[in-house]
């Protein structure tokens, strides 16, 4: 028996309650040293002392932190060293104009991302042995990275959620949000009451709803761009991370804005009467855990395997506040997750519409050049 199943029985066993943890801990050094070997949590620690980990911030990073991080430092000894990005295009400078290994793991959104990092070779070729818990998690959201990297993957489904609309009750009903849809956000009724992100995909994204377009498909680009010029003009400001997201609703400094779901569901949580909804072809997206070039890749896979044992993902999603990567006909999500925005009970996320990673990441170049000019007023 291979001292990765060796370790995972043992668990299982202390995870069931048939081990108290004094018991788990000393199998588990047993175990190793019967067959001459240290645990492999010791092993990798002998050799590499952090990974850095790069996400959105805010809640995300907290319930990373408090339920995966923090706890994975204390049975490995590898310390995670985690930083913070407001957006994907950001995050992709730093990392080009890094050195070999500096950056490690990236909590990247949409499969498009992934597809980016592909063609600038910064994939690697994870050791599937030494993700055992990769079996828990939806096939849909593995597949999609398989296709791209010729059936391997440099990363796991870790969650997904929908961009959709975040009302204020107090002024805008469900009734309206409905009738109006992504139609609001250019609604004069609201000017310098609307915001949203400053990011060019959700932007064209939303303007293809307002202009009765596919979003995967646009035909009418200039229809498109001057409806992102019109809820420019209408928005008291763009928004770039999701803390300030948070708080422009909080403070009711705006009305209405597109949203991240789990954003929002913290809001509700908070006792904010936000209210969100999503559109006919809201934004889909899923995220995923994705090891870069040169990184650490032992230290990387037990990270990640970590992080994807349904009790750790569990607790982080409830932290966060949105749906984990993990298949609900596989395992007991417990009360909280099935109530969470874009929740997908059935686990085929038939419901939701996913970015075309061809398609965007095809008009990245022009469309993003032309959303800065738009920022700036022309």
């Amino acid at each position: 028996m291979d001292n990765t199943t060796r370790y995972e029985r043992l668990r299982e066993r202390y995870m069931n309650g048939d081990l108290d943890r004094r018991s788990f801990l000393g199998l588990l050094g047993a175990a190793g040293a019967a067959y001459g070997l240290v645990t492999p949590y010791r092993a990798l620690a002998q050799s590499v002392s952090q990974v850095r980990f790069d996400g959105w911030g805010g809640v995300v990073s907290e319930a990373l932190r408090k339920n995966a991080f923090d706890p994975f430092t204390a049975k490995t000894g590898i310390e995670v060293v985690d930083g913070t990005f407001g957006g994907g295009d950001e995050y992709i400078s730093r990392v080009k104009a890094s050195q070999p290994g500096e950056y490690n793991i990236a909590h990247l959104s949409g499969v498009f991302d992934y597809a980016r990092y592909h063609g600038l070779g910064l994939t690697t070729k994870l050791n599937e042995d030494n993700l055992p818990n990769l079996q828990y998690v939806i096939p849909k959201l593995v597949d999609v990275f398989r296709n791209i990297t010729d059936g391997s993957l440099s990363c796991v489904p870790y969650d997904y959620g929908t961009t959709g609309l975040a009302y204020n009750r107090k002024y805008i009903s469900d009734d309206e949000i409905k009738e109006k849809g992504a139609k609001i956000l250019i609604d004069e009724a609201y000017k310098g009451k609307i915001a949203g992100w400053s990011d060019w995909r959700t932007r064209m994204w939303y303007a293809a709803l307002q202009t009765g377009q596919s979003p995967n498909g646009i035909t009418d680009e200039e229809a498109a761009w001057d409806a992102v010029r019109k809820h420019r003009d209408l928005a008291l400001k763009y928004w770039g991370s999701g803390a300030e997201l948070m708080s422009l609703l909080a403070e009711e400094e705006i009305h209405v804005t597109e949203a991240w779901s789990g954003r929002i569901y913290a809001l509700q949580e908070q006792g904010h009467d936000i209210g969100y909804f999503d559109p006919p072809n809201g934004f889909g997206w899923q995220e995923c855990m994705f090891v870069i070039k040169d990184s650490p890749l032992e230290a990387c896979e037990e990270l990640l395997n970590f992080m994807l044992a349904p009790e750790t993902s569990i607790a982080v999603a409830e932290g966060q506040n949105y749906p984990p990567a993990l298949d609900p006909q596989k395992v007991e999500l417990g009360d909280k997750i099935p109530t969470l925005p874009a929740f997908d009970p059935s686990g085929t996320l038939e419901g939701l519409t996913f970015a075309d990673p061809d398609y965007w990441n095809g008009h990245e170049q022009a469309w993003s050049k032309t959303f800065g000019r738009v920022q700036k007023g022309y």
